[in-house]
């Protein structure tokens, strides 16, 4: 199986039969490269025709999943309101379902106030840091320190994490890779997989992801089901990949296959 590595064959194999498959892909550093800018990001030619490759499979359904809010998800991800691609962003805290548009979970309007004002404390407390940019998101926002050196990065998320701590210790903490993340809702990687799994009625799930977020949607799938950790780290999956291009290749084979046997 040219470009596709064991224990990946089998996987495929398996994958290939199933009735109604569900591949859930997260986005950055997954189909696209990470970026210093992160609204730069955008998917490596290799992974969208991959996508288009699955959306255009018997019985496949397509899903991004996401820490980022719906609204950035869709911008980066190049997605019109005419794509069959479903979105899950804000670790599936909202939702963008072909046919029906935007589905969000809500948010109180307490929430919001706490965040708005939890992200102007941050910004404020970490201007004099160079490199870190507090990002704006539906249910929190993001600390990113990609672009910052070790000693400003480890400052900007000692002062953010106290201010959280002191202002809103209910909040869930993310980790990532250069970002730590801060959000109202409780929502993860795990649970959309979930509530996509119900809503498609998947038989199957193929999940793939790069970060320490994704593993918990790697860790919440079942026997039928198949985890892809792209590059390093360690990781609950199944199949390891060491980058984009791999996955891509993966993914056009499971397309191919899931053609030729459903038909």
């Amino acid at each position: 199986m040219t470009g596709v590595e064991e224990p990946a064959v089998a996987a495929i194999a398996r994958l290939a039969a199933s009735p109604r498959l569900l591949v859930a892909l997260d986005f950055d550093g997954t189909l696209s490269p990470l970026e210093d800018e992160p609204m730069d990001a955008r998917m490596l030619p290799a992974a969208r025709d991959a996508v288009d490759a699955l959306v255009a499979a018997p019985g496949t359904v397509v899903a991004f999943v996401s820490g980022r809010s719906l609204v950035d998800l869709r911008v980066i991800a190049e997605h019109g309101d005419a794509s069959r691609v479903l979105l899950a962003g804000s670790h599936g805290a909202e939702f963008w379902i072909p046919g029906e548009g935007v589905v969000s979970h809500g948010e109180d309007e307490a929430d919001v106030r706490l965040r708005d004002a939890l992200r102007a404390h941050a910004e404020r407390a970490t201007a004099h840091l160079e490199g870190v940019w507090i990002e704006p998101k539906t249910f929190g926002f993001g600390v990113h320190t990609r672009r910052a050196d070790p000693a400003d990065a480890a400052e900007a998320n000692r002062i953010v994490d106290e201010i959280v701590a002191d202002e809103a210790p209910h909040w869930r903490r993310r980790t990532g890779h250069n970002i730590v993340e801060f959000a109202f809702r409780h929502e993860g990687k795990d649970s959309a997989v979930a509530e996509l799994r119900e809503r498609v009625g998947a038989t199957a799930v193929l999940f793939a992801g790069d970060d320490v977020t994704d593993e918990d949607a790697i860790a919440s799938l079942g026997a039928p089901d198949v985890g892809v950790r792209v590059g390093e780290g360690a990781s609950a999956a199944a199949v390891r990949v060491p980058d984009i291009a791999a996955l891509a290749a993966l993914l056009t084979r499971l397309a191919e296959e899931r053609t030729h046997v459903l038909g």
